[in-house]
Parts: structure tokens; C-alpha cells; sequence
């Protein structure tokens, strides 16, 4: 039996992998244990260390200042001298400024459609005013957290076994809170805040809701009523119900009255019925956390396959997250159907520059501490992983966070990194369905809209099994190749539309996830 002494050196082609030609790093496959020797090329390396999977070692040697490539892209500089066959990480990586190649619509080319014979549809609820839902809720929608509990109340008092028999087509009943307003600048901040609760009232996975406020706050029911034009009722639609605590006289008056306008809901939103439905009326949130040095390589692209697979049927994609974009944001501007699309995508970048430095920060203190361990060392290079998430579809419209989605195909959303805001905003927007990448283990849920988890690795699928809807690791151990992952989250994603649950939905997952984007100071 040979000892590790004896053991033959591995070849760094078996464990790890090389995206680009031109890269200068590799990524490992699986761990690599101190002392153990690897070839690349016609040379011998010994790793002075254990290195974890999901980690780079560099291929060639690089000087001090040298730019770092992966994904054929910059990802960072040498901070010192790195050996080849040497871990890089942040030990000896850098992140400065470079120049970046907008090239505005030089890369926008149309996917081909699926032809009419191809088409397909999935079982979702059509809304009056042509919009499809996936799922079918009633909302309680608090104005202000001072609502927050009496709204709370109201949803519990549907949580009892008799409720999905007596109405077994509604999904549930949610309470939609927050910790905002009231206290904050009534311009922007306001309106950030009244796009989402508007977004939500309006969301097509929403079947019926209450409205419900104090009295006294700067967020004024009466007036989010009037600027979105709430109290217009389609035909079809369940007619809304809005309630002040101090106008119904308190909080236990408030709680009966919003139980029994929730009761006069039901019947009409348990009515509603799944009918075939075109793909084209999948509006899909795509964002990642808990991200590793996995993530560019296995879920984000396979994901990146199922979004161009959606718009080829018609359907929509959005892209969101512009702090983990930034360093890649011009192979989305190269996408672009026309340079004011790209350059409204810059916008917002400055707009991120400024607002860090507002707070004395900078957009480039990402990756977080989850990341830097399972292998992500800069944000260029996260955010070059991320944006594989988006596919080869060109970029058809850059919207503000929770901006009404109309276009269809390819898209852009304005959201912070954060996973709650940024799907808050997302969903706000339109969003019917979401896939959610991750390579540490989030375990993020996303009503009312369902929302698939992808392992990018399989030992996390392994170890978080009643999480993770689908193991992208397959590809790393060269059962799947991206494309086939691609699909299999494209047939998912068509089966959740349709009424699958996800494992978050199946594990209850979802209630508190709300969190619109609270822009300013408190006042």
C-alpha cells in the first residue's frame, strides 16, 4: 500500500478547472490537502496549504500589480508576487479601478423564438387585465409598521386547520409588514416604499387584499390609495378593503374589521380557478446569495440557460442586485437593444458610487465573509459570476427598484445586494416565480411568489437536501453538462408556475421576508 508520501502527484487538469483560455487561475474541483503534490504542464507543484473547493490557484506567475483574469475577465491584481500552482485569494489579491469596454449594443443579438407548433403553457390564474398568477393569495398589506401587529393578528386568525378545506383554492393568507413608514424624507424614500405596496396589491399572485394603516403616519393610506389608483376595480377583481387603526377605533375593533373583510374576500378569491396559461406570462426574479466560488461556474450559468430558454417562449427574466454586478456591468451594456437601455444601466452604477461615499463606504467592500470562504475573492469577480444569471439575451429595458415590469425578455431591476430587498423589490415589480442560486446554503423563501433554490455544489445539496430544490454540482463532477441543469430549472421552474411547491413553500418558509429597500435617514 503506498503512503501519501508515495502517492503519485495529481494532475491539477483532474481537480480543478480552467474557464478560459487566457485565465490565469484555476478553480478546484474538491479540496486539496497540504503537502499534496499536482503537475500542471510538465511541472510539480506542492500545496504549502489545504485549500478549500471553490478556491483558485494561479497557473502562471504573476508580478506584483499583474491583473488577474478568470472567466477571461479582470477579476483583481497581484498584491504580490503569486508563484504559480500558489492559492489566490485575498492574502494576495488586490482590487483597484480599470478601464471597462461599455461598447453599447455591440453584443445585442436576438435569441431565435420557439415557433408557434413549439409553444407550451403551464396551469396559472388569470387576472383580470391580462396579467397570470402562479399563486393565489389574500394580502394584508400594512402601510406603516405601526400596523404591523394588528395586521399580524388578522392573518392568524386563518391559520386553522378547517381553512384549505374550506378554501381549497387559496394558498393562504399573508400579513405583508415592514419597519418603515413613518419618520423618513417623503420624496424618494416614500415613493420606493409605495411602489412596493402598490406592486404588491397589484401582484397577480395576490387574489384580494386589505390595506391597513394607523392614522397618523407621513406614509398616508388615503394617499397611496389615490396616487395608484387603488379603488379601480376591474371586473373580476376582488374589491380591496383599507382600514385606519385610529379611524376604527383601535387595535382590537381594527383586528375584527380586518377579519372580516378578509372573510368577505375569500369566496371570491377561492373562485378563481388554474386554466393553461402561455409561458409567456412567466414574469422569473433571479438572484443569488450565500454565493461561492462555484456559483459562475455551475447554477449561475446553468441558470442563465433556463432564463434565455423562458424568453425564447415569450416570457421575461429579470436580472436585479447592482452592488454584485458592479466590475461586470459592461458585458450587460454590450447587451443592450439600444444605448439609452446601457446607459441607464451606468446611471445606476454612478448612483451606487455616490451613495456609498454619501455613507463612507465603498461598492467594492463585497464579497461578504461567506464569500471569501467558499472561494469568491473580489467583487469583480462575484459580480462576473452573477451576471451569468442573465444568459445571452439581449437587455430589453433597466427598471427602478419595484418599477411596474412590462417589457418583455431580458431585464434589468435596480436593488440592492441584499436577498430580502432585492426580491422584495423584484416581486413588487411583477415577479411570478424566482430561482435563487447559492452555493453556502440560503435558505430564503419568497411569497407570494414561489421561489427555487439551486445548489451550486453537491455536498451542500447533500447537507441541506430539505432546502435545496435542485444540485447544479452535478456539473463539476461531469455528470450534467450547464446546458442540461439548464433545462431541468426550466422544466421547474414551468412545474412550480403550476402550482409545485417549492422546498421553502413545503417547509413554510416565507412570511418574513418582506423588506422593501428603506432609502435616507430616520428621522
Amino acid at each position: 500500500m503506498l503512503t501519501s508520501a508515495h502517492m503519485p502527484a495529481l494532475k491539477l487538469e483532474s481537480i480543478a478547472l480552467r474557464l478560459r483560455d487566457n485565465d490565469d487561475v484555476v478553480v478546484l474541483k474538491r479540496p486539496l490537502k497540504a503537502g499534496a503534490e499536482f503537475t500542471f504542464g510538465d511541472r510539480t507543484f506542492t500545496a504549502a496549504r489545504t485549500i478549500p473547493a471553490g478556491h483558485k490557484l494561479a497557473v502562471r506567475e504573476l508580478p506584483t500589480d499583474a491583473p488577474i483574469r478568470k472567466y477571461g475577465q479582470i477579476i483583481g491584481f497581484a498584491s504580490a508576487p503569486i508563484a504559480a500552482g500558489e492559492h489566490v485569494h485575498t492574502h494576495n489579491v488586490a482590487l483597484r479601478d480599470f478601464a471597462r469596454d461599455y461598447a453599447f449594443c455591440a453584443d445585442a443579438r436576438p435569441l431565435t423564438p420557439h415557433a408557434p407548433s413549439e409553444l407550451r403553457t403551464f396551469a396559472g390564474f388569470a387576472r383580470p387585465g391580462g396579467a397570470v398568477g402562479t399563486r393565489n393569495y389574500v394580502a394584508i398589506i400594512s402601510t406603516v409598521n405601526c400596523s404591523a401587529s394588528v395586521s399580524n393578528y388578522v392573518r392568524d386568525r386563518f391559520r386553522t386547520p378547517e381553512f384549505q378545506r374550506d378554501f381549497p383554492n387559496v394558498d393562504g393568507v399573508i400579513a405583508f409588514t415592514h419597519k418603515s413608514g413613518c419618520a423618513y424624507d417623503p420624496g424618494e424614500p416614500q415613493q420606493v416604499l409605495r411602489r412596493v405596496l402598490a406592486g404588491l396589491a397589484r401582484h397577480p399572485n395576490i387574489g384580494g387584499y386589505v390595506m391597513i394603516g394607523l392614522g397618523c403616519e407621513v406614509n398616508q393610506l388615503q394617499e397611496v390609495r389615490k396616487q395608484f389608483a387603488l379603488d379601480t376595480v376591474r371586473p373580476g377583481d376582488a374589491a380591496p378593503i383599507f382600514l385606519n387603526i385610529q379611524s376604527e377605533g383601535g387595535t382590537r375593533k381594527t383586528v375584527e374589521a380586518g377579519v372580516a373583510a378578509v372573510a368577505k374576500l375569500l369566496p371570491q378569491v377561492n373562485a378563481h380557478r388554474r386554466t393553461p396559461q402561455p409561458l409567456s406570462q412567466i414574469i422569473l426574479a433571479e438572484n443569488c446569495g450565500g454565493s461561492d466560488g462555484n456559483s459562475g461556474i455551475t447554477a449561475n450559468p446553468a441558470l442563465g440557460v433556463a432564463s434565455d430558454e423562458l424568453v425564447r417562449f415569450g416570457g421575461t427574466s429579470v436580472l436585479a442586485e447592482t452592488p454584485e454586478i458592479y466590475g461586470a456591468e459592461h458585458l450587460l451594456t454590450r447587451r443592450a437593444v439600444t444605448r439609452e437601455v446601457g446607459e441607464k444601466l451606468i446611471e445606476l452604477i454612478h448612483w451606487w458610487e455616490a451613495h456609498a461615499r454619501l455613507h463612507n463606504a465603498t461598492i467594492d467592500n463585497n464579497p461578504s465573509f461567506g464569500n471569501k470562504e467558499g472561494g469568491l475573492t473580489t467583487i469583480y469577480e462575484k459580480s462576473l459570476g452573477a451576471v451569468a444569471k442573465g444568459g445571452q439575451a439581449p437587455l430589453m429595458a433597466v427598471y427602478r427598484y419595484a418599477e411596474p415590469i412590462t417589457a418583455k425578455g431580458f431585464c434589468y431591476m435596480d436593488t440592492p445586494g441584499f436577498d430580502p430587498v432585492s426580491m422584495t423589490g423584484l416581486i413588487a415589480g411583477g415577479c411570478n416565480v424566482g430561482v435563487f442560486t447559492t452555493g453556502r446554503g440560503s435558505v430564503y423563501g419568497c411569497k407570494p411568489s414561489p421561489c427555487l433554490k439551486v445548489a451550486t455544489n453537491t455536498p451542500l445539496y447533500e447537507r441541506m437536501e430539505e432546502d435545496m430544490d435542485i444540485n447544479a454540482g452535478t456539473i463539476l463532477e461531469g455528470k450534467e453538462t450547464v446546458a442540461e441543469v439548464g433545462h431541468r430549472i426550466f422544466e421547474k421552474i414551468v412545474s412550480v408556475a403550476g402550482g409545485e411547491k417549492t422546498k421553502s413553500e413545503l417547509a413554510g418558509l416565507g412570511d418574513e421576508e418582506f423588506a422593501p429597500w428603506i432609502l435616507g435617514p430616520t428621522f
